[in-house]
């Protein structure tokens, strides 16, 4: 509409509007207590050098791509629980915001869920870690959980600080032969990564020792790296520790290739991911399957051996690693199903629009940090979504995970209420010794 506007007297306010006492607009008269003509508000007096500086990185190119839709803001699971989401992080720098002196730079778990429905393809899973990674080069501070594991993986070739010696010692405890190709190489069917998570945490140690004897009930003819297996250096390179990741790729590659073998077999989304995506850019290709899939392709072989029921009311939480970024939701469906006397129900967020644990990213390794900008873990939020479909399992098929949910089990109340199962040990549990 083009104001024509005839002033008998103008009332200059102090605040950002002015007041006509008369005024017309294309012959209509809209004088009035109500009627006031805002004026402009410039964003051109914030500095937006940081929003240039963050633009120029390799990687981050698409940030100025954002229109400020806000349709991220709805599917981001930090915004849920707390105050976060691409078009915010935009508008902040807009206003000025270094985002590499920012907490927001470390929220981030790279879910991958804002870029599922964002229309301007504004890809904070490449942002993210170049952003992380000119913060880490530029000596700005990371928080001290990060560092430490930074710390412990260049020191161990692991998060947690473990002697790499220690790394097969789970295999003493599953009952069945477990190749140990560091020290005999000889020619194998299935190279398996087992994982830091499977090879040193206690519950992951239950779905290693699942694993092996589930391989070996079916007959697969697999191998380990032993203590020679690193951390496959995902999460490192997500969260802008790229030469971290190179040096454990590096060493995992030239083990890989030092071996015979003729499929790889990986226990976690994180390093499927790496290895299927990320490995073969320094040199690194094989043909690498996450368990749920090399295994939902034996089903046929599978199936038979699970003759124990499992009668109990099971929901699935899809790792963000193995749904979202790379594409597979059916695997561990088709093994769930297969179960026997299961009674199997999804949560309400599922598949595409699954919730993330809050792992991915780093924010395996910034539980403290975290509790200090959202009101709620997301572990925690998912466990009462998995308690108001009435379920009495949790199941997932991510390392990281089992831990993370127990802990959330029991911080919510839910202990005794809800078990938290990688689907390795429910067929671990219907197979007869």
């Amino acid at each position: 509409m083009i104001f024509k506007t005839m002033v008998r007297k103008e009332k200059e306010q102090k605040s950002s509007y002015v007041e006509k006492d008369s005024a017309i607009v294309d012959g209509i008269d809209i004088s009035g207590h109500w009627n006031k003509m805002y004026q402009p508000r410039e964003i051109m007096n914030y500095d937006v050098t940081p929003l240039e500086d963050l633009r120029a990185l390799p990687g981050a190119e698409s940030i100025g791509n954002c229109y400020q839709c806000a349709q991220c803001i709805g599917v981001c699971p930090i915004d849920n629980v707390g105050d976060y989401g691409p078009r915010k992080i935009y508008r902040k720098l807009q206003m000025g915001m270094n985002l590499l002196e920012s907490v927001d730079l470390w929220q981030c778990t790279t879910c991958m869920n804002c870029l599922r429905v964002c229309p301007k393809e504004v890809n904070m899973i490449d942002i993210m870690p170049a952003a992380r990674e000119k913060a880490i080069l530029d000596g700005k501070e990371v928080p001290a959980e990060l560092q430490e594991m930074f710390q412990n993986c260049a020191e161990y070739g692991n998060p947690m600080g473990e002697s790499p010696r220690k790394r097969a010692r789970w295999a003493k405890k599953a009952d069945v032969e477990v190749k140990d190709l560091s020290k005999n190489p000889e020619p194998v069917d299935v190279l398996w990564f087992v994982g830091d998570y499977y090879a040193y945490h206690g519950r992951g140690n239950d779905a290693a020792q699942a694993m092996a004897r589930v391989l070996t009930k079916l007959g697969v003819n697999f191998g380990t790296l032993g203590a020679e297996e690193r951390c496959d250096g995902d999460s490192q390179r997500l969260a802008g520790e790229k030469g971290l990741y190179e040096m454990l790729a590096e060493h995992n590659i030239e083990k890989f290739n030092s071996l015979d073998f003729k499929k790889m077999v990986v226990s976690g989304p994180h390093a499927y991911n790496a290895i299927k995506n990320e490995y073969p850019k320094m040199g690194g290709t094989y043909d690498v399957d996450h368990y749920t899939q090399f295994l939902s392709a034996m089903m046929d072989k599978l199936k038979p051996l699970m003759t124990k029921e499992f009668g109990k009311k099971v929901t699935f939480h899809d790792p963000c690693y193995l749904g979202r970024h790379n594409g597979e939701y059916e695997a561990p469906r088709t093994l769930l199903n297969a179960i026997p006397g299961i009674q199997f129900s999804e949560m309400f967020r599922n598949k595409e629009q699954g919730y993330c644990c809050g792992g991915g990213g780093g924010g395996m390794w910034l539980d403290g940090f975290m509790a200090d900008n959202i009101n709620e873990r997301l572990s925690e939020n998912r466990v009462k979504e998995a308690i108001a479909v009435g379920a009495e399992v949790l199941a997932v098929c991510c390392p990281y995970e089992v831990s993370r949910f127990e802990d959330a089990v029991k911080s919510t109340g839910n202990e005794g209420k809800l078990e938290v199962l990688d689907i390795i040990e429910i067929i671990d549990r219907c197979i007869e010794e």
